[in-house]
């Protein structure tokens, strides 16, 4: 059974793979696959643009592919950055840690707490047309600190309910476990392997 993780970023790529590890699937990224695809993400909501992912990257590879869309909702700021999580700051060339810079500058005059989830859908696409879509959550809230030096994106200042941890301060094991991205996931691994045998 082979999947095409249908993302460039390392980070992403890391997770599924440790997400995805355990099962009996040949995972593949658009580097392995010789994929150079650019896929604009202009869906109204997370399972939409998850859906344009996967599907783009499956119709360009003939392979099943599997694609998630995430967002940062943050209450004070009205549910912001949400879908524009990636492309929060005007900057093109932005990295993680200015996207986080510009998110808590915007935060820093609001009373506290800063309370928060990130909210994940993962796509998958199969080459005979059929779609499928799960969907996770993690509640928590900001910290004006950086914490941790694993993760990617928001990690390094979302601090896990109950965790009382930065995303970025959990090992990846424990991270799997109650993220976002791992409650989609394990709601996809449910119906996975059927689905590409």
């Amino acid at each position: 059974m082979t999947l095409l993780l249908a993302t460039t970023n390392r980070g992403k790529q890391k997770e599924m793979r440790a997400l995805l590890d355990h099962a009996d699937i040949s995972l593949l990224t658009p580097q392995d696959a010789g994929l150079d695809i650019s896929v604009i993400e202009d869906g109204k909501t997370y399972e939409e643009n998850a859906l344009l992912k996967a599907r783009a990257y499956c119709l360009a590879s003939g392979l099943p592919a599997l694609a998630d869309d995430t967002g940062l909702e943050v209450d004070a700021l009205g549910g912001a950055p949400g879908l524009h999580s990636a492309r929060f700051s005007p900057q093109p060339d932005a990295t993680d840690a200015d996207r986080r810079k510009l998110l808590l500058s915007k935060l820093e005059s609001m009373p506290r707490p800063w309370t928060a989830r990130f909210t994940c859908t993962m796509a998958l696409a199969l080459p005979d047309g059929r779609t499928f879509t799960r969907h996770g959550m993690c509640e928590g809230e900001i910290t004006s600190k950086e914490l941790g030096n694993n993760g990617f994106g928001y990690d390094h200042i979302f601090v896990v309910n109950g965790a009382n941890q930065t995303m970025a301060e959990l090992g990846m094991e424990q991270k799997n476990r109650i993220s976002h991205r791992g409650h989609a996931a394990q709601k996809m691994l449910e119906i996975l392997p059927d689905l590409l045998s």
